[in-house]
């Protein structure tokens, strides 16, 4: 997984009634656009993430 500034994280639910959680990347502190990834979730809450298998990265222009 690589990611920039700007990206989106799009984190999956895993589980029924589970929200989906979509935020914005605000650091790579991963060397070459790895993990971890300093990310500020549309609830305003902001947190370091290792993404894991239910997560994908949106390219900034995608959007």
């Amino acid at each position: 997984m690589q990611a920039t500034v700007g990206d989106r994280l799009h984190v999956h639910s895993r589980s029924i009634g589970l929200e989906e959680r979509l935020g914005e990347i605000l650091e790579v502190r991963g060397t070459d656009g790895q993990p971890p990834y300093l990310v500020r979730f549309n609830d305003g809450h902001e947190g370091l993430v290792f993404p894991g298998p239910d997560c994908i990265v949106e390219p900034r222009g995608e959007i």
